[in-house]
Protein backbone atom coordinates (compact mmCIF):
# COMPACT_ATOMS: atom_id res chain seq x y z
CA UNK A 1 0.00 0.00 0.00
CA UNK A 2 1.22 3.50 -0.76
CA UNK A 3 2.33 5.52 2.28
CA UNK A 4 -0.13 8.18 1.12
CA UNK A 5 -3.78 7.21 1.11
CA UNK A 6 -5.32 6.78 -2.36
CA UNK A 7 -8.46 8.56 -3.42
CA UNK A 8 -11.69 6.85 -2.49
CA UNK A 9 -14.99 8.61 -2.03
CA UNK A 10 -15.61 12.21 -3.05
CA UNK A 11 -17.55 14.49 -0.76
CA UNK A 12 -20.23 16.71 -2.20
CA UNK A 13 -18.30 19.75 -3.29
CA UNK A 14 -19.02 22.86 -5.30
CA UNK A 15 -18.29 22.32 -8.98
CA UNK A 16 -15.78 24.61 -10.60
CA UNK A 17 -14.09 24.81 -13.96
CA UNK A 18 -10.76 26.17 -15.15
CA UNK A 19 -11.92 26.54 -18.73
CA UNK A 20 -11.78 29.95 -20.34
CA UNK A 21 -14.99 31.93 -20.73
CA UNK A 22 -13.82 33.16 -24.12
CA UNK A 23 -14.32 31.31 -27.40
CA UNK A 24 -11.60 29.93 -29.64
CA UNK A 25 -11.92 32.70 -32.25
CA UNK A 26 -11.60 35.36 -29.55
CA UNK A 27 -8.36 33.80 -28.38
CA UNK A 28 -7.12 33.66 -31.96
CA UNK A 29 -7.64 37.43 -32.31
CA UNK A 30 -5.36 38.06 -29.34
CA UNK A 31 -2.76 35.66 -30.72
CA UNK A 32 -2.84 37.53 -34.04
CA UNK A 33 -2.44 40.89 -32.29
CA UNK A 34 0.56 39.55 -30.41
CA UNK A 35 2.19 38.55 -33.69
CA UNK A 36 1.39 41.88 -35.36
CA UNK A 37 1.83 44.39 -32.56
CA UNK A 38 3.21 42.58 -29.55
CA UNK A 39 2.07 43.02 -25.98
CA UNK A 40 0.79 46.59 -26.37
CA UNK A 41 -1.61 45.74 -29.19
CA UNK A 42 -3.04 42.78 -27.28
CA UNK A 43 -3.34 44.74 -24.04
CA UNK A 44 -5.18 47.56 -25.82
CA UNK A 45 -7.98 45.25 -26.94
CA UNK A 46 -7.93 43.49 -23.57
CA UNK A 47 -9.03 46.62 -21.68
CA UNK A 48 -12.24 46.83 -23.72
CA UNK A 49 -12.92 43.09 -23.66
CA UNK A 50 -12.51 42.87 -19.89
CA UNK A 51 -14.82 45.86 -19.38
CA UNK A 52 -17.50 44.08 -21.41
CA UNK A 53 -17.13 40.84 -19.47
CA UNK A 54 -17.19 42.68 -16.15
CA UNK A 55 -20.64 43.97 -17.06
CA UNK A 56 -21.87 40.37 -16.97
CA UNK A 57 -23.31 39.36 -13.57
CA UNK A 58 -21.91 35.84 -13.94
CA UNK A 59 -18.36 37.17 -14.19
CA UNK A 60 -18.75 39.54 -11.25
CA UNK A 61 -20.20 36.70 -9.18
CA UNK A 62 -17.14 34.52 -9.84
CA UNK A 63 -14.89 37.36 -8.75
CA UNK A 64 -17.00 38.21 -5.71
CA UNK A 65 -16.15 35.13 -3.62
CA UNK A 66 -12.57 36.19 -3.05
CA UNK A 67 -13.08 39.95 -3.36
CA UNK A 68 -15.77 39.95 -0.66
CA UNK A 69 -13.28 38.39 1.75
CA UNK A 70 -10.44 40.70 0.68
CA UNK A 71 -12.50 43.92 0.54
CA UNK A 72 -15.54 43.34 2.80
CA UNK A 73 -16.37 47.05 3.03
CA UNK A 74 -16.58 47.66 -0.73
CA UNK A 75 -19.70 49.32 -2.12
CA UNK A 76 -21.32 48.68 -5.50
CA UNK A 77 -18.89 50.72 -7.61
CA UNK A 78 -15.91 49.42 -5.64
CA UNK A 79 -17.01 45.83 -6.22
CA UNK A 80 -17.34 46.47 -9.95
CA UNK A 81 -13.94 48.15 -10.14
CA UNK A 82 -12.28 45.39 -8.15
CA UNK A 83 -13.82 42.73 -10.40
CA UNK A 84 -12.50 44.61 -13.42
CA UNK A 85 -8.98 44.83 -11.98
CA UNK A 86 -8.94 41.16 -11.01
CA UNK A 87 -10.18 40.04 -14.43
CA UNK A 88 -7.77 42.41 -16.19
CA UNK A 89 -4.89 40.97 -14.20
CA UNK A 90 -5.78 37.45 -15.32
CA UNK A 91 -6.14 38.61 -18.91
CA UNK A 92 -2.67 40.14 -18.90
CA UNK A 93 -1.21 36.93 -17.49
CA UNK A 94 -2.81 34.89 -20.28
CA UNK A 95 -1.47 37.30 -22.90
CA UNK A 96 2.02 37.18 -21.41
CA UNK A 97 1.88 33.39 -21.35
CA UNK A 98 0.99 33.31 -25.03
CA UNK A 99 3.56 35.98 -25.83
CA UNK A 100 6.40 33.83 -24.49
CA UNK A 101 5.45 31.02 -26.84
CA UNK A 102 4.72 33.19 -29.88
CA UNK A 103 7.52 35.78 -29.69
CA UNK A 104 9.98 34.12 -27.32
CA UNK A 105 10.88 34.19 -23.60
CA UNK A 106 13.16 37.22 -24.07
CA UNK A 107 10.01 39.38 -24.20
CA UNK A 108 9.32 38.77 -20.50
CA UNK A 109 11.72 39.54 -17.65
CA UNK A 110 11.61 37.37 -14.52
CA UNK A 111 13.54 37.94 -11.30
CA UNK A 112 13.94 35.03 -8.90
CA UNK A 113 14.31 35.81 -5.21
CA UNK A 114 15.97 32.87 -3.42
CA UNK A 115 17.91 31.30 -6.29
CA UNK A 116 20.79 30.01 -4.16
CA UNK A 117 18.44 28.61 -1.55
CA UNK A 118 16.67 26.58 -4.22
CA UNK A 119 19.96 25.32 -5.64
CA UNK A 120 21.14 24.27 -2.18
CA UNK A 121 17.96 22.28 -1.52
CA UNK A 122 18.11 20.54 -4.90
CA UNK A 123 21.75 19.62 -4.22
CA UNK A 124 20.71 17.71 -1.09
CA UNK A 125 19.32 15.02 -3.40
CA UNK A 126 15.97 14.44 -1.70
CA UNK A 127 13.98 16.29 -4.33
CA UNK A 128 12.06 19.49 -3.70
CA UNK A 129 8.31 20.08 -3.43
CA UNK A 130 7.26 23.49 -4.70
CA UNK A 131 3.88 24.48 -3.26
CA UNK A 132 2.30 27.20 -5.37
CA UNK A 133 -1.11 28.83 -5.67
CA UNK A 134 -3.28 30.31 -8.40
CA UNK A 135 -1.38 33.59 -8.27
CA UNK A 136 0.65 35.51 -10.82
CA UNK A 137 1.71 33.27 -13.68
CA UNK A 138 3.61 30.13 -12.83
CA UNK A 139 4.39 29.32 -16.48
CA UNK A 140 5.91 32.74 -17.10
CA UNK A 141 7.95 32.60 -13.92
CA UNK A 142 9.09 29.02 -14.57
CA UNK A 143 10.98 30.25 -17.60
CA UNK A 144 13.83 31.22 -15.23
CA UNK A 145 14.14 27.77 -13.63
CA UNK A 146 16.28 26.30 -16.38
CA UNK A 147 19.40 26.98 -14.31
CA UNK A 148 18.33 24.26 -11.86
CA UNK A 149 19.18 21.56 -14.43
CA UNK A 150 16.87 19.02 -12.82
CA UNK A 151 13.53 17.82 -14.20
CA UNK A 152 10.39 19.60 -13.03
CA UNK A 153 7.18 17.62 -12.55
CA UNK A 154 3.96 19.60 -12.51
CA UNK A 155 0.77 18.23 -10.96
CA UNK A 156 -1.89 19.76 -13.16
CA UNK A 157 -5.44 18.95 -14.14
CA UNK A 158 -6.43 20.09 -17.60
CA UNK A 159 -10.11 19.92 -18.40
CA UNK A 160 -11.71 18.62 -21.55
CA UNK A 161 -12.56 21.44 -23.92
CA UNK A 162 -10.11 23.92 -22.38
CA UNK A 163 -8.93 26.15 -25.23
CA UNK A 164 -6.24 28.02 -23.29
CA UNK A 165 -2.88 27.12 -24.78
CA UNK A 166 0.31 26.88 -22.77
CA UNK A 167 3.41 28.78 -23.86
CA UNK A 168 5.17 25.67 -25.17
CA UNK A 169 2.11 24.82 -27.28
CA UNK A 170 2.30 28.24 -28.91
CA UNK A 171 5.99 27.64 -29.59
CA UNK A 172 5.33 24.17 -31.02
CA UNK A 173 7.79 22.47 -28.66
CA UNK A 174 7.55 19.73 -26.08
CA UNK A 175 6.55 20.65 -22.55
CA UNK A 176 9.61 21.73 -20.52
CA UNK A 177 8.16 19.93 -17.52
CA UNK A 178 6.49 16.59 -17.02
CA UNK A 179 2.75 16.82 -16.42
CA UNK A 180 1.27 14.55 -13.74
CA UNK A 181 -2.51 14.23 -13.94
CA UNK A 182 -4.16 14.09 -10.48
CA UNK A 183 -6.98 12.06 -12.02
CA UNK A 184 -4.59 9.18 -12.66
CA UNK A 185 -3.81 6.19 -10.45
CA UNK A 186 -3.74 7.20 -6.77
CA UNK A 187 -4.03 10.85 -7.76
CA UNK A 188 -0.51 10.90 -9.20
CA UNK A 189 1.03 10.02 -5.83
CA UNK A 190 3.22 7.19 -7.13
CA UNK A 191 4.59 9.36 -9.92
CA UNK A 192 5.41 12.15 -7.47
CA UNK A 193 7.10 9.70 -5.11
CA UNK A 194 9.24 8.33 -7.92
CA UNK A 195 10.20 11.82 -9.09
CA UNK A 196 11.30 12.86 -5.60
CA UNK A 197 13.31 9.66 -5.18
CA UNK A 198 15.17 10.67 -8.34
CA UNK A 199 15.95 14.03 -6.72
CA UNK A 200 13.63 15.96 -9.04
CA UNK A 201 11.32 18.90 -8.41
CA UNK A 202 7.59 18.36 -7.93
CA UNK A 203 5.30 21.36 -8.20
CA UNK A 204 1.78 21.29 -6.74
CA UNK A 205 -0.96 23.80 -6.01
CA UNK A 206 -1.65 24.24 -2.32
CA UNK A 207 -4.77 26.40 -2.54
CA UNK A 208 -7.26 24.03 -4.17
CA UNK A 209 -8.56 20.54 -3.49
CA UNK A 210 -8.23 17.96 -6.26
CA UNK A 211 -9.78 14.56 -5.67
CA UNK A 212 -10.44 13.03 -2.26
CA UNK A 213 -11.78 15.33 0.46
CA UNK A 214 -10.05 13.18 3.05
CA UNK A 215 -6.81 14.79 1.91
CA UNK A 216 -7.98 18.22 3.07
CA UNK A 217 -8.04 20.09 6.38
CA UNK A 218 -9.94 23.19 7.44
CA UNK A 219 -7.84 26.27 8.22
CA UNK A 220 -8.44 29.99 8.69
CA UNK A 221 -7.98 32.13 5.59
CA UNK A 222 -8.97 35.72 4.83
CA UNK A 223 -11.50 35.99 7.64
CA UNK A 224 -13.17 32.63 6.98
CA UNK A 225 -12.45 28.91 6.97
CA UNK A 226 -11.38 26.99 3.88
CA UNK A 227 -10.32 23.44 3.05
CA UNK A 228 -6.78 23.05 1.72
CA UNK A 229 -4.89 19.88 0.79
CA UNK A 230 -2.32 18.40 3.16
CA UNK A 231 -1.01 15.76 0.75
CA UNK A 232 2.12 17.78 -0.20
CA UNK A 233 3.19 17.91 3.44
CA UNK A 234 2.51 14.20 3.93
CA UNK A 235 4.56 13.52 0.81
CA UNK A 236 7.39 15.60 2.28
CA UNK A 237 7.23 13.65 5.54
CA UNK A 238 7.45 10.34 3.68
CA UNK A 239 10.30 11.28 1.34
CA UNK A 240 12.32 13.81 3.32
CA UNK A 241 11.94 16.35 0.53
CA UNK A 242 11.85 19.99 1.69
CA UNK A 243 8.90 22.20 0.81
CA UNK A 244 9.25 25.64 -0.70
CA UNK A 245 6.26 27.97 -0.79
CA UNK A 246 6.87 29.75 -4.07
CA UNK A 247 4.64 32.49 -5.52
CA UNK A 248 4.97 34.52 -8.72
CA UNK A 249 3.57 37.98 -9.35
CA UNK A 250 3.57 40.62 -12.04
CA UNK A 251 5.61 43.71 -11.15
CA UNK A 252 5.59 45.65 -14.42
CA UNK A 253 4.29 45.64 -18.01
CA UNK A 254 6.82 42.97 -19.04
CA UNK A 255 8.30 41.82 -15.75
CA UNK A 256 7.50 39.21 -13.12
CA UNK A 257 9.02 38.14 -9.84
CA UNK A 258 9.31 34.65 -8.41
CA UNK A 259 9.74 34.67 -4.64
CA UNK A 260 10.28 32.00 -2.00
CA UNK A 261 7.90 32.91 0.81
CA UNK A 262 8.81 30.05 3.13
CA UNK A 263 10.84 26.86 3.35
CA UNK A 264 9.53 23.95 5.44
CA UNK A 265 11.26 20.79 6.59
CA UNK A 266 8.52 18.35 7.58
CA UNK A 267 9.53 15.76 10.20
CA UNK A 268 9.50 12.16 9.05
CA UNK A 269 7.23 9.50 10.49
CA UNK A 270 4.21 11.74 11.06
CA UNK A 271 1.88 8.99 9.89
CA UNK A 272 -1.46 9.56 8.17
CA UNK A 273 -3.52 11.59 10.64
CA UNK A 274 -4.42 14.92 9.12
CA UNK A 275 -4.03 16.68 12.47
CA UNK A 276 -0.27 16.14 12.23
CA UNK A 277 -0.12 18.17 9.03
CA UNK A 278 -2.61 20.91 9.88
CA UNK A 279 0.06 23.29 11.29
CA UNK A 280 1.94 23.23 7.97
CA UNK A 281 -1.21 23.82 5.93
CA UNK A 282 -1.98 26.70 8.28
CA UNK A 283 1.45 28.20 7.64
CA UNK A 284 0.86 28.00 3.89
CA UNK A 285 -2.52 29.71 4.30
CA UNK A 286 -0.84 32.50 6.27
CA UNK A 287 1.77 33.00 3.54
CA UNK A 288 -0.96 33.08 0.87
CA UNK A 289 -3.00 35.56 2.89
CA UNK A 290 0.07 37.77 3.20
CA UNK A 291 0.51 37.58 -0.57
CA UNK A 292 -3.12 38.65 -1.08
CA UNK A 293 -2.53 41.67 1.15
CA UNK A 294 0.49 42.65 -0.95
CA UNK A 295 -0.97 41.78 -4.38
CA UNK A 296 -4.76 41.78 -3.96
CA UNK A 297 -5.59 41.47 -7.67
CA UNK A 298 -3.18 38.66 -8.48
CA UNK A 299 -4.92 35.83 -6.64
CA UNK A 300 -6.95 34.34 -9.47
CA UNK A 301 -9.54 32.44 -7.49
CA UNK A 302 -12.98 32.33 -9.09
CA UNK A 303 -14.86 29.86 -6.92
CA UNK A 304 -16.25 29.97 -3.40
CA UNK A 305 -13.53 28.23 -1.42
CA UNK A 306 -15.15 29.47 1.81
CA UNK A 307 -18.20 27.31 1.08
CA UNK A 308 -16.14 24.28 0.16
CA UNK A 309 -15.19 22.75 3.48
CA UNK A 310 -14.76 19.13 4.46
CA UNK A 311 -16.77 19.64 7.64
CA UNK A 312 -19.28 22.35 8.37
CA UNK A 313 -20.54 23.25 11.78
Amino acid sequence: MSPIEPHSTLAQRQAWTSRSIGSSWQHQIFYLLIRLGGRRAAYLLLYAVIFYYTLLPSVRRKCSYYLHQRFPESKAWGRFWNSYRMSLGLGKVLIDRALIGILGPEHVEVELHGKQELLDLVAEGNGVILVNAHVGCWQVAASVLGFVETPINLLMQREEGDIDRHHFEHAGIDSPYRIIDPRGDLGGVLEMLQALKRGEIVSVMGDRMLGDDRNGVDVDFMGGVVTLPFSPYKLASVTGAPIMVLFSYKVGPKSYALKIYQTMHIPGGLGRRKEKFTPYVREFAQRLEGFCREHPFQFFNFFDMWNNRVSKE
